[in-house]
């Protein structure tokens, strides 16, 4: 069984006191037939078999260790045997004139037991297993359903409880991933709270000192500065450290707009650019990838410029700067010298998510990316 709370404990509860009373259904049956058995003293012994197996799979079912898929397969060979059992008990006319022991109804036990643990098709299924066994037993069908609907119920039966079983299931998920995104958000919270007590202020305090020594240290204070904003925006970011996951649409634009800064000017559409979590994720870091090469290779001072457009069916995102440019051969020479950092972290995330990333570069002329990966993320 899985490790957790069961959603479905509720229906595996209430289907015990269903099992209960059939099981007295059942007795109250056989002390009225009982007589009129071919073998009453083997009815008594298949009454017995029922009485303990119910009791057992009570035990199973209320304390969790028997809610696997072995557990309730067993549950309806069991049934299938008891039910074709009648055959060693009763005569073909007692058969064909009365329902199957143990009685439909104590059967439908099964059915509700594959419901709750493996849905309304397979509960469905069940039911209809149960009750073509009965109908063997006669040797004839019964399509009379005003005058026989055991089917009918059966199936109902099936449906009902199954949806019941998937939709506590569903709910379940869906509260505990709303709780685990409750629980993010309050640490990010908490997080943002450390950092601005924090490093938030001795950058500032590092900014504000340089400034008033001046000297050397005003480089200093200045790029202290510059943090100082950039973590701010950080901090203050919707999405900033929330981990987007699959099929959770994302606003690209959030993550981006968290990277502008003095050197980095970022221009976005009024609209959010929403995308699967995972493939924005992987945009904004080959975005950030190609911007740290900027701070290191582009020369001091050089500027970056983010543009994110929205096509339709297509993001692109370009990437530019003002500096030094690539010069020629270079980026073969790094492969070759086994350095990767543009092959994998910016070609190779792009390639991943089934787009492309396209390299425009001159000596002195500056770089530029343009990313490009389609709306429904990798294909």
């Amino acid at each position: 069984m899985a490790a957790g709370p069961d959603p479905a404990t509720p229906l595996w509860r209430a289907a015990q006191v269903f099992r209960l009373l059939s099981c007295i259904y059942a007795l109250g049956f056989q002390v009225a037939v009982n007589g009129d058995l071919a073998r009453p003293a083997l009815g008594w012994a298949q009454f017995a078999v029922l009485a303990a197996w119910s009791a057992a799979c009570a035990v199973a079912y209320l304390s969790g260790f028997g809610r696997r898929r072995a557990w309730v397969t067993a549950e309806v060979v069991v049934v299938v045997l008891l039910v074709l059992s009648t055959r060693l008990v009763a005569s073909p006319h007692w058969m064909s004139d009365n329902q199957s022991l143990p009685t439909t109804l104590w059967a439908t036990n099964a059915t509700i037991s594959v419901a709750i643990s493996c849905g309304p098709v397979l509960g469905m299924s069940t039911a209809l297993l149960v009750m073509g066994v009965s109908a063997t037993l006669k040797e004839h069908l019964t399509i009379d359903l005003g005058r026989n609907a055991n089917i009918i119920v059966e199936l109902a039966v099936g449906l009902a409880v199954g949806m019941a079983a998937q939709t506590a299931r569903r709910a379940h998920t869906e509260l505990d991933r709303a709780a685990r995104l409750a629980a993010a958000t309050e640490e990010r919270e908490r997080l943002s709270r450390e950092v601005h007590d924090g490093a938030i202020q001795v950058l500032a305090l590092v900014s504000r000192r340089g400034r008033e020594i001046g000297g050397a240290t005003a480089d200093l204070a200045e790029l202290a500065g510059q943090q100082e904003r950039a973590l701010r925006r950080l901090v203050s970011s919707e999405n900033g450290s929330l981990s987007p996951g699959e099929g959770t649409s994302i606003d690209l634009a959030a993550l981006l707009r968290a990277r502008d800064s003095d050197l980095v000017s970022i221009s976005l559409p009024a609209a959010p650019v929403l995308l699967d979590g995972v493939a924005a994720a992987e945009v904004n870091a080959a975005v950030g990838n190609a911007l740290d090469n900027v701070v290191a290779h582009a020369g001091a001072g050089a500027k970056a410029f983010v543009l994110l457009e929205d096509l339709g069916d297509s993001i692109v995102v370009t990437v530019r700067d003002d500096g030094v440019g690539i010069p020629a051969g270079r980026l073969e020479q790094a492969a070759d010298e086994g350095r990767m950092g543009v092959a994998k972290s910016i070609v190779g995330r792009m390639n991943w998510l089934g787009g492309s990333a396209r390299l425009t570069t001159s000596p002195g002329a500056g770089t530029e990316w343009e990313f490009t990966v389609s709306r429904n993320g990798r294909h």
